[in-house]
């Protein structure tokens, strides 16, 4: 299994360079819409929960004797939901779009990221990412951004209970020790912390759509992964990684038995790709 796992490795440092070329023009750029809810969809489960940091605002009004402007900032405060200091993790992260998108999406939110951690564990693309990362983060507001080489089946460069969100895009299928990751995933969240995994999952009764998208993936996307990548095997891959893949069902019944509570199945253009989303419970 660590051979087979390495293998995948090496193959995802051998298209790094090409990846967000091919990756965009094969899914014609839906793949950024499918971030952007699921972003979107994490940051409301995370503001729907007790027990989060208040804003300065809300802290001061705390402290200060009942006032109309207390009233005012309080009432403000019912409307929007509490600012925070967030610590987001975005496991497998690839070149790094995940992360980027949890900023835009906080940004627009006004909610604060005070650190992203990126953790994947090809080495060719986390240099990507950094690139992308230092290129579009350079703003004195930007958030700490730690990126380091690692594995979904052990994290331990993160503590336990220590981050608000942590997500797995299109990274989960290419784990062989699936329940391990599960652990861990659960392991490095905060209580009423959020679980994004987004993926293209096994589809045990495929539907005639279903049957055309298996045919475009097994016959066109290699060829037009290899036209850009010069790496038939590699595109040939995916096809075969969602077929010994879990359903989206199966890992939310996973996430339910070790504890995740308010689980989400979202399917993106007509099932093509599927959210999961869960909330960690207290057990």
């Amino acid at each position: 299994m660590a051979s087979k796992q390495k293998q995948i490795v090496s193959m995802f440092d051998n298209i790094a360079k090409d990846y967000d070329k091919a990756n965009h023009l094969l899914s014609l750029g839906i793949d950024i819409s499918w971030r952007i809810d699921a972003c979107k969809r994490a940051y409301k489960a995370l503001q729907s929960t007790p027990n989060k940091t208040p804003n300065k605002a809300e802290s001061n009004a705390e402290n200060k004797p009942a006032s109309k402007i207390a009233s005012k900032v309080a009432s403000k405060a019912e409307q929007n939901p509490p600012t925070q200091n967030l610590k987001i993790a975005d496991i497998a992260c690839g070149t790094g779009d995940m992360l980027l998108q949890w900023h835009t999406q906080a940004s627009r939110q006004n909610l604060i990221i005070d650190t992203l951690i990126g953790i994947d564990p090809s080495k060719e693309m986390l240099k990507i990412a950094k690139q992308k990362i230092q290129k579009k983060l350079q703003s004195s507001k930007s958030p700490k951004v730690l990126i380091k080489v690692g594995e979904a089946k052990n994290l331990s460069m993160l503590e336990k209970e220590s981050v608000d969100i942590l997500s797995i895009s299109y990274g989960l299928r290419n784990v062989l020790e699936y329940e391990r990751a599960l652990s861990e995933f659960w392991r490095v969240l905060k209580p009423s912390g959020v679980l994004v995994v987004l993926d293209f999952f096994k589809k045990p009764n495929p539907s005639l759509l279903d049957r055309f998208v298996g045919i475009y993936t097994r016959t066109i996307l290699p060829f037009v992964g290899w036209a850009i990548s010069r790496n038939y095997e590699a595109y040939k891959y995916l096809p075969d990684s969602m077929d010994s893949f879990v359903s989206p069902q199966k890992l939310a019944q996973d996430l339910q038995s070790l504890g995740f509570k308010q689980v989400q199945i979202k399917g993106y253009s007509a099932n093509i790709s599927h959210l999961v989303l869960g909330v960690k419970g207290k057990l």
